[in-house]
């Protein structure tokens, strides 16, 4: 994650922005603006991009492109969708950039890789969890906030890994062997983190996410 300048070639950054492009233009088409202007949401927004910005300077690695931090992307998408996510952490991503912790040519591939697969597995499998379980406190919090962003911040270290093999920045063995692995711990402390917070949104902010019923999940009218 946090991939610097170099260490992709050119062919990899330009498929990136041809990606990122539509995906980008597509998520600002989607996003439910007026969201924004519904009580403190805009402030909570704008909130969550800063503790994110400061939330991925924490980060630990060895080499160039191969750091871990926490992600953040499950918590979004659960309190403003899919789409004003993906804006949201590229916001984040641009921080990041802008304080040299991420390169500008590889700006698209970490958009595509910590947005767009993080968002992506978070969404999916929380419609996936809303068509097939039941609609239950627990149900909500434990799938969609532990179990949920632990699979995100996991499939996006696997994409990761993949980019950086078929480009050839790192072998296959060393990262499957020496990287990979730690992002199964990453995704136990991602769902703690992000369990903890659905928790408390859940109970005490259910109207700061995007589609809790009260009425369904906790017997308000």
């Amino acid at each position: 994650m946090n991939l610097p300048d170099g260490l992709l070639d050119g062919r990899w950054a330009l498929l990136a922005w041809l990606l990122f492009a539509p995906t980008a233009w597509l998520a600002i088409r989607q996003a439910s603006w007026r969201v924004l202007t519904e009580g403190p949401r805009l402030n909570v927004f704008l909130g969550m991009i800063v503790a994110l910005i400061l939330l991925w300077h924490l980060q630990a690695g060895t080499k160039p492109g191969l750091s871990l931090h926490l992600l953040g992307a499950t918590v979004f998408t659960l309190c403003f969708g899919w789409a004003l996510a993906f804006i949201g952490l590229c916001l984040v991503l641009l921080g990041v950039s802008l304080n040299g912790s991420a390169g500008w040519q590889a700006f698209a591939v970490n958009a595509l890789l910590m947005a767009g697969v993080g968002v992506a597995v978070s969404h999916a499998f929380h419609r996936l969890v809303e068509r097939v379980l039941p609609r239950h406190l627990f149900i909500y919090i434990f799938c969609n906030g532990f179990f949920v962003s632990a699979l995100a911040v996991m499939a996006v270290g696997v994409a990761s890994c993949v980019v950086l093999w078929l480009a050839g920045s790192y072998a296959g063995d060393y990262l499957a062997n020496d990287y990979l692995p730690y992002f199964l711990l990453l995704g136990f402390s991602e769902a703690w983190l992000s369990g903890m917070l659905t928790t408390l949104l859940a109970v005490y902010r259910p109207d700061l996410l995007a589609d809790f019923e009260d009425a369904l999940f906790l017997g308000r009218k």
